[in-house]
């Protein structure tokens, strides 16, 4: 059964709104992880980011943090998500060599088989199958995104993350397709009823998904 992987959007509200936001989703419903990105064209700072890796932690979930393994080291996060780039090997070699082995180190392969065997045969702790925000045809790219999912389930052993997913429904055909994990992103302006009403209509939507035989 797929689990919800959960995307905090850091900037463009305040530190105390980040923690309110962050806390009512981890209160709507079971989240093993929690990544943390900047708002599209922002950074991540130590300042901000280490009280919210803290109060993920605390929960007994694991804390990620968005394409900086110096950062994720500072603040002490669990990991790092490398989002999708041209060159995920070679990002990932860096990131590893700065990590080490005790991190968890997942990356975005975005629609290529290619490139989610190479990060698979790279050591990735997860991969993930995305769609690109460039990319206009979008339901045509779900549908290759959810035969990716479908693909890597059935023969991989690392984790499959389903990204960038638009909704509910969206979320129960990803969870039909086997994936691991389904992401659901927490965007700056939500507030904590927003965000705890959004992660439960997600949870509903993999919780009742079935799996075809």
């Amino acid at each position: 059964m797929s689990e919800l992987y959960l995307i905090a959007e850091i900037g463009g509200s305040t530190p105390d709104s980040d923690r309110a936001r962050i806390a009512a989703a981890l209160g709507a419903a079971s989240i093993p992880s929690v990544l943390l990105r900047p708002v599209p064209g922002g950074t991540l700072e130590a300042g901000r980011v280490k009280p919210l890796v803290e109060q993920v932690q605390a929960k007994g979930i694991a804390a990620l943090v968005a394409d900086d393994a110096e950062l994720a080291r500072v603040v002490r996060a669990d990991g790092v998500h490398l989002s999708w780039s041209k060159d995920q090997p070679g990002r990932m070699t860096e990131a590893r060599e700065i990590l080490g082995g005790r991190y968890m180190l997942g990356a975005d392969a975005g629609r290529s088989r290619d490139d989610a065997m190479t990060l698979g045969e790279m050591g990735a702790d997860y991969v993930g199958f995305g769609i690109p925000p460039h990319v206009e045809d979008r339901a045509t790219a779900f549908a290759r995104q959810c035969d990716l999912l479908s693909w890597w389930a059935e023969i991989f052993e690392p984790p499959c993350i389903a990204l960038d997913v638009p909704d509910a429904e969206a979320a129960g055909h990803a969870a039909r397709a086997n994936a691991d994990f389904v992401s659901v992103t927490l965007g700056p302006e939500m507030t904590p009823e927003d965000a705890a009403a959004l992660v439960k209509t997600f949870s509903i939507a993999i919780g009742s998904a079935k799996i075809p035989a």
